[in-house]
């Protein structure tokens, strides 16, 4: 029984757009417990067709064609009023990114209870037992601890968890959860999965999954939409879609998944040590207070390791694990508790004032959001040249060579009259490459700087890295969540748990043959794993 049905929608866009519509001659159903996944490229309308089935569609964006029938009442005639009581009742959503959904300063359970009280539903007191109940079926450790939270003081997960919780609250019939799982990393991922999963069945619930992960796809879906553009270019079947893509869109999206095999990579280690970490410590205190102890946090635990000249290790592990705090302390944006960062007989973790700022221009690093890490009220020449000018290149000069970094990084050099905003995510992230090579560092540290880019760009960005990585001869660190992006692109890995190293060698015996348990977990972790063979040997049969 279907308990929703989209005919014939089309959702223009504001003249001048790329394009006239978002969404064209969109058409498919839902079925009651059935679990539908979207997917395809940043702009490909999977977002906003879920947008317009919640009335939520950004301003000068509208439906001028078509049907969405959810009840035998037709959602785009629905007034605003009866949209209002049908959202969160009969219809939830979890938003991409919750630290931006969830209200910075309220606590987790009046976020909660706020659901409620919109509907006019509950007692006060009988919100707040609803919203502590919610919280430990989403699976929270420590539900009564969580509800007093803020979200800052949650990780990713735990807020997307959270996220989960307010859209399941009144027990809605459809669940659209709109690309959740994107920025965590594989172990979190799995767990979420496998809670929207559980809930589902419990619940009889249909959900609409939108994602560009097909690895996603392949652990959750029952029916697969492929939308290209703002058009549906194929569905079905998860298994007929997945493994018997017909239209070359959707085998060019297969094609650009990582995978964890490959052939082993050169051996880097007779090289020069261009950078040696020795018993490098971190440690955070949080919390604290007239009535709790502080929390003593060791982001770093006697990390040691070799970086060699024109190698690229990859730093994998949870979130939390100390991978990012690592870098940051390369770079000098954190200073260690203790330990060295030695480059050229140089310790870079000692160095203060002008040493620190002379030499700190040659370790680099690449950001891992494309979008907040910009400054969008400059041009994207004034970006690029910030830095070179503050080490003395006359700014004729820097704006030369900030050409030819655009032109080197794939895009048009007329781009530095240009603002971040005129740019889509994959290309902000050139840009972030082109800043970060601006001041010819001989490292460049990459944190998670392809994690939210759809899987096509993602391999258009990894291939960039590989190919600068060999022009310029740079040795990189590559930091992720995402094994299959490390296996692309890593001589070798090191595996961090909670601070410490647990586990380091080539990439090749790392990610086929690991020797730490962790290790093996955050392989088995990774979302369709046991469809990835099959994947593959299905776009070959059809190439």
């Amino acid at each position: 029984m279907n308990v929703l049905e989209i005919r014939d929608l089309d959702i223009a866009l504001p003249k001048g757009a790329d394009r006239p519509y978002a969404v064209q001659d969109v058409s498919f159903d839902l079925a009651a417990g059935e679990i539908l996944c979207i997917v395809g490229e940043s702009g490909s309308g999977k977002s906003m067709s879920a947008n317009a089935l919640m009335g939520l569609l950004p301003e000068g964006v509208h439906p001028v064609k078509g049907r969405i029938t959810y009840q035998e009442r037709d959602l785009l005639q629905t007034s605003e009023e009866d949209m209002r009581a049908l959202r969160g009742r009969h219809i939830g959503m979890i938003f991409q990114e919750p630290l931006s959904a969830l209200n910075p300063l309220m606590r987790i359970g009046a976020q909660i209870s706020e659901v409620f009280e919109a509907h006019g539903l509950l007692t006060p007191a009988a919100r707040q037992s609803r919203a502590l109940e919610l919280l430990a079926e989403v699976g929270l450790p420590d539900p009564a601890k969580a509800i007093r939270a803020y979200p800052f003081q949650l990780s990713g997960g735990q807020r997307q968890r959270v996220m989960i919780a307010m859209a399941l609250a009144l027990e809605p019939k459809i669940l659209i959860a709109d690309e959740p799982t994107t920025a965590l990393d594989v172990t979190t991922q799995a767990q979420i999965l496998q809670l929207i999963e559980d809930l589902r069945r419990k619940r009889n619930m249909a959900v609409i999954f939108i994602t560009h992960d097909f690895g996603v796809v392949a652990d959750i879906a029952d029916r697969v939409i492929v939308m290209q553009q703002g058009l549906i270019v194929e569905q079905g079947a998860m298994d007929d879609v997945l493994l018997r893509a017909r239209h070359p869109y959707t085998q060019k999206l297969i094609r650009a998944i990582p995978g964890i095999g490959g052939e082993p990579k050169q051996d880097m280690q007779g090289t020069p040590a261009i950078l040696r970490v020795k018993a490098l410590n971190k440690t955070y205190t949080t919390g604290g207070g007239l009535f709790s102890a502080p929390r003593v946090v060791h982001a770093l635990n006697d990390v040691t390791f070799d970086l060699h000249t024109g190698e690229t290790i990859g730093i994998v592990g949870e979130s939390g694990s100390g991978k990012s705090t690592a870098g940051r302390c390369l770079v000098r944006l954190v200073t260690p508790d203790s330990g060295s960062v030695e480059m050229g007989g140089v310790d870079m973790a000692s160095l203060k004032g002008a040493d620190l700022r002379n030499n700190r221009r040659r370790i680099q690093m690449i950001f891992q959001d494309p979008y907040s890490s910009l400054n969008p009220r400059a041009t994207i020449g004034r970006i690029l040249t910030e830095g070179p000018v503050a080490y003395g290149t006359p700014k004729a000069d820097a704006l030369v060579r900030a050409r030819e970094l655009l032109a080197l990084v794939g895009l048009d050099p007329s781009a530095v009259t240009r603002y971040p905003h005129e740019f889509s995510g994959g290309q902000r992230q050139r840009i972030g490459i082109a800043r970060a090579l601006a001041l010819e560092p001989d490292i460049i540290i990459a944190d998670e700087a392809v994690s939210a880019l759809d899987v096509s760009i993602q391999a258009q960005v990894l291939d960039l890295l590989a190919g600068l990585k060999r022009k310029l001869n740079l040795s990189m660190l590559f930091i992720t969540h995402d094994l299959r992006v490390a296996a692309q692109v890593c001589d070798r890995i090191i595996v961090m748990q909670q601070g410490r190293v647990v586990e380091m060698g080539p990439a090749d015996r790392v990610l086929t043959d690991p020797a730490h348990a962790y290790t093996r977990a955050l392989l088995q972790a990774i979302p369709g794993r046991n469809y990835e063979r099959a994947l593959k040997e299905s776009i070959g049969a059809s190439s």
